[in-house]
């Protein structure tokens, strides 16, 4: 496939872009470049080759999501600008 200023104009259109005219001509060689190294990897022999979803093998470990108490309520509001016996309180930033 040859990239023209045609396929550039629509490729631009489609993807809500401006592109200035001087660099249009550099954008045909670039993708054109493009295009023909796709073309290149077309014609490997992929049987049997994996598809690959992610660049390596390794799998998450989950752990067990166990509620822990790791400070108290006070010492967490020890440091708090207002605050009532549980809760920080922060000016309203939402308005209706």
């Amino acid at each position: 496939m040859i990239i023209d200023k045609q396929t550039i104009a629509k490729v631009a259109n489609l993807a809500r872009i401006e592109i200035q005219e001087n660099n249009v001509e550099e954008l045909i060689v670039d993708m054109n470049k493009i295009l023909t190294f796709m073309e290149k990897l077309n014609e490997l022999d992929t049987n049997g080759v994996e598809p690959l979803v992610y660049m390596n093998t390794d799998e998450n470990v989950w752990r067990e999501d166990v509620v822990e108490q790791k400070i108290s309520v006070e010492d967490g509001l020890k440091n708090a600008a207002v605050h009532n016996e549980r809760f920080f309180l922060v000016p309203k930033i939402i308005e209706k």
